[in-house]
């Protein structure tokens, strides 16, 4: 039973899921992603939003989550990322005043690396507290994106992370933008 209700939920979400993703992103930014690599890719997105949240969690909402959708891009050879495109994803972010972070030890030349994938993460900020978080993480084979949609306190993302595939955040560390 509770299997039959979490397939309705996935075909409910894909069927309203793009909807609701595409109102949180600038403009831009999908199809930046959608570019980014030099193939073609198998793509598979999940989208929750706030009651499918509070269904899986019991009602013991997550945060001011409304939602979080998954994205994975399955590459069949080693991916190439092109840096122009990744320039337009960044610049579509920060026109609409979003604010990037970055692992600053990766370099672009290690991109299509085996062993480590990249990870972006890009905040909107809406007076104290973020309202949208997008997580790029760009593996040798394949790509994710996840984006959260709701309000969260900057310590609620120390907390997600390591969940959902969002890289894990050192509670010590201090975050910096990333360089222009």
């Amino acid at each position: 039973m509770r299997l039959r209700r979490f397939a309705l939920a996935v075909l409910a979400c894909a069927a309203f899921g793009a909807v609701s993703v595409a109102a949180q992103e600038p403009p831009g930014v999908n199809e930046a992603i959608a570019s980014l690599c030099s193939q073609r890719a198998a793509a598979t997105t999940i989208t929750f939003d706030r009651e499918m949240l509070d269904a899986m969690l019991g009602g013991d909402r997550v945060a001011g989550f409304n939602s979080i959708t998954f994205e994975h891009y399955q590459y069949p050879d080693p991916a190439f990322y092109i840096p122009e495109q990744m320039h337009a994803l960044d610049q579509a972010f920060h026109a609409a005043g979003w604010k990037h972070l970055v692992e600053a030890n990766v370099s672009a030349r290690d991109s299509a690396s085996p062993v480590k994938p990249i990870a972006d993460i890009w905040f909107h900020w809406r007076g104290g507290e973020i309202d949208h978080v997008t997580v790029l993480i760009r593996g040798r084979k394949d790509m994710n994106v996840i984006r959260v949609s709701g309000l969260l306190r900057p310590m609620d993302l120390v907390h997600l992370s390591g969940h959902f595939g969002i890289p894990k955040v050192d509670p010590g560390a201090v975050m910096v933008p990333a360089p222009q």
